[in-house]
This record gives structure tokens, C-alpha cells and sequence, in this order.
């Protein structure tokens, strides 16, 4: 399953640095058309983790997931043959809800496999998932430097086939447990109701959307802000992804350590909070720098936002385990999987058109905001964790 990923993330790493040149210079779409398209795909993106983990809880995970990689295989088939604005709309929508899909069920499929070692196997998978994204991104600079049409189509091309190759992969992996059983070390969890009747989990689910926001800073705010507001060399900013990717590989699984089982991550909730405001804050005082020195601020900005992911990455899906009941986890894992789609959609506007609009003062109320809603989400499961462990502890009273 970790090759699959790896190879999933490549293409994935392919679409991601030739996409836009493709659908402008192969395709002919205007910069305002690729925005609606590829901002209508996001939000189709976010209908793909709840409808996963509604089916992943009447079938197995694996023949879904075979399945979500062959649908993008027959989309991105279709982007090479469609020309037309509708066209490519559908499809890339298309696209996109099978990619959060068959996120939702590779985490769902490491919940059932990897039980009470789901931080490590979390860990392993961000590594060898940031690994294959790296690869693909490195291919794809070999594929533009080219700048023909044949060579954006040979990368949408080798985003297809990265897909067939992870369903051959998925295939002959062995279908963990249809159900995830309850581990002793859990706490026992309350009567089951479904994810859109429970409040308090949908209130984790809405407070998890913020802490997702280091995706879009990033990947928007931190190249953006460079460019525009401080004096810091351009050239500097391929450098930002290249100490995101290292840092994932590299300390992942040493930071999950710090998020397995529920105390610690309750604790890494608050953590995060605080890495992304120091983040927030070092932004903001970059426009006050010199050259070099806003460079140096910028990088430091850049350690801190990838702290925060590593922190943010393991926490996250440990909570979204441990706070769903077991029979019922694959529904409730596909709504959480909703945090991180609709990021997707609002967080580069949100930085973009407020933040970023109102300068450093924006960048210091962003980073006060995530870390007073970090100490929020941590309170509200805490005390959701303390109502579940109740119950146990009646039990062994008696």
C-alpha cells in the first residue's frame, strides 16, 4: 500500500506543476476559465471523503479504492481528448472528487490495517507519499523545461498511467479487517448516530478546517507574500518546498510519536496552534528586512509552517479515529476527511483577498485566530475523550 501511495503522489506531483501550463497552452483556456475550473473542482473535491467513507462502511476498502484510481485513469485519459471549456470542467471535477476519495480510503484502509500503530503508519505514509510527490515534481521540471505540446501531454500522460500502476498495486495488497474492532487501549465510545448528527464531532470536524490552513500557506502565502511585500530573491522560492519535503521525510515518524494515543494528541492540537502564529508572526516582520535578512526570516517561516504540518497531519487523523465510534468510523472518517477539501477552496482566498490584502497586521490576526481555535478544538476533545472514558469507568467500578 506504501508503493501505491508513493506512486499515486508522483502523478500527483506531475499534475501539479504541469496542469495549469497544459489547460493554458494546450488547451487555450483563459486564466479566468482555468480559476472557475480548477476552483469548481475543489469544491466537487469535497463531496469525495464523505461519499468514500459512506461506502467503505456497506464494501471493503480495497475494490474501492482500485476503483477511484481506474476512474482517474479514465479522466485524465479524457483531458487529453477534450478541448472544450464544458468538457474539461466535468472531467476535471471528475478528477478531483475521485482524488479525495481515494484519500479518505487510504486513510480509512491504514486505520483497519495498522490499529493502535495508526501514527506510525501515518508517519510512514506522509514520507514515502512527500517522496513520490518530490519525484513527480522533479520529472515534471524535466517536462517543461521541453515546453513543447507533446511534452504537457506526456505528463498527463504519466499522471494516467501512475494511476493504473497504484490499482495493480492496491490489488495485490491483502484487504484488511472489513470492521476496525475496538483495541483495548481505546476508551469506549458512545451509542453510535451517524457523523451528521453528532455535534460534537462535526464540531471537531468544523474546528479542523483552520488547522489545515499551513497547506495554503504554504503553498500560496509564503511564495505570494515573497514576491509582492518583502525584498527577498525570487529564486528563493522553489527553496520553500524543498525544506517542506526534506523535513516531512525526515521527521515524520519521529513527530508522530508525539501524537500517538489520545492524551498526546490532544496536546499536539495546541502545539500546532503555537508553531503556526510563530509562523504568522515571522511573515509579518519580513517586510521590515533587507535582502538577505527577509530571506533568512522567510526560510525560518518555512521550518515553522512544516512543523506545524507534521504536527497537524498525525494529530488530526488520530483525533478523527479515536473520536468516532468504531462501528460507525468509515462514515465518520469520510466526514472528517471534509476538513482538508474545503482548505482547499477557501484558504487561498482567504489569504489571498483578506490576509495578505491587509498586510502584516493580517498575517498577526491569522496567527492569534488559529491558535485561539487550537486551544478551542483542544478543550472540546478533551472533554469529548473525558465523556467516552466515563462509561469504562462506571463499568469497572462495578
Amino acid at each position: 500500500m506504501l508503493r501505491a501511495l508513493a506512486v499515486d503522489r508522483t502523478g500527483t506531483g506531475l499534475w501539479a506543476a504541469s496542469s495549469v501550463l497544459y489547460l493554458t497552452f494546450v488547451t487555450h483556456l483563459s486564466a479566468q476559465q482555468i480559476g472557475v475550473l480548477l476552483g469548481t473542482a475543489g469544491v466537487a473535491g469535497i463531496a469525495g471523503s464523505p461519499l468514500a467513507g459512506r461506502l467503505a462502511g456497506r464494501f471493503p476498502v480495497r475494490p474501492l479504492l482500485i476503483g477511484c484510481h481506474l476512474l482517474r485513469l479514465v479522466t485524465l485519459t479524457l483531458v487529453l481528448l477534450c478541448t472544450r471549456f464544458e468538457a474539461l470542467l466535468v472531467v476535471v471535477a471528475v478528477t478531483y472528487l475521485g482524488d479525495r476519495a481515494a484519500k479518505t480510503l487510504e486513510m480509512l484502509f491504514a486505520t483497519r490495517a495498522a490499529g493502535e500503530r495508526r501514527a506510525a503508519y501515518q508517519a510512514l505514509s506522509r514520507s514515502a507519499a512527500n517522496a513520490g510527490y518530490g519525484l513527480g515534481a522533479g520529472l515534471a521540471a524535466i517536462g517543461l523545461a521541453a515546453g513543447t505540446t507533446d511534452a504537457y501531454r506526456a505528463l498527463i500522460l504519466g499522471n494516467a498511467l501512475s494511476f493504473l500502476i497504484a490499482a495493480a498495486l492496491v490489488w495485490r495488497t491483502g484487504e484488511p479487517g472489513g470492521v476496525a474492532k475496538a483495541a483495548r487501549s481505546e476508551v469506549c465510545r458512545p451509542s453510535a448516530k451517524g457523523p451528521w448528527r453528532d455535534r460534537g464531532y462535526l464540531r471537531f470536524v468544523l474546528l479542523d478546517i483552520p488547522m489545515n490552513l499551513d497547506d495554503s500557506v504554504l503553498g500560496v502565502g509564503l511564495p505570494l507574500w515573497l514576491v509582492t511585500r518583502t525584498s527577498a530573491p525570487h529564486a528563493l522560492v522553489p527553496a520553500f518546498l524543498v525544506i517542506n519535503t526534506a523535513l516531512v521525510v525526515l521527521l515524520q515518524l519521529a513527530v508522530s510519536r508525539r501524537a500517538e494515543g489520545p492524551g498526546k494528541a490532544v496536546r499536539a492540537v495546541a502545539v500546532y496552534g503555537g508553531l503556526l502564529f510563530a509562523c504568522c508572526a515571522l511573515l509579518a516582520a519580513s517586510t521590515g528586512c533587507g535582502p538577505w535578512a527577509a530571506a533568512v526570516v522567510l526560510l525560518g517561516a518555512a521550518v515553522l509552517v512544516t512543523m506545524a504540518e507534521l504536527m497537524r497531519s498525525v494529530s488530526s487523523w488520530e483525533l478523527a479515529v479515536l473520536l468516532a465510534p468504531p462501528d460507525e468510523r468509515a462514515a465518520y472518517l469520510g466526514v472528517a476527511g471534509m476538513s482538508q477539501s474545503i482548505q482547499k477552496s477557501a484558504g487561498p482566498p482567504l489569504l489571498t483577498g483578506v490576509v495578505m490584502a491587509t498586510g502584516p497586521a493580517g498575517w498577526l490576526a491569522l496567527g492569534v485566530a488559529v491558535a485561539g481555535l487550537a486551544v478551542w478544538q483542544r478543550r472540546c476533545c478533551e472533554q469529548r475523550l473525558g465523556a467516552m472514558e466515563a462509561p469504562e469507568a462506571v463499568a469497572a467500578a462495578g
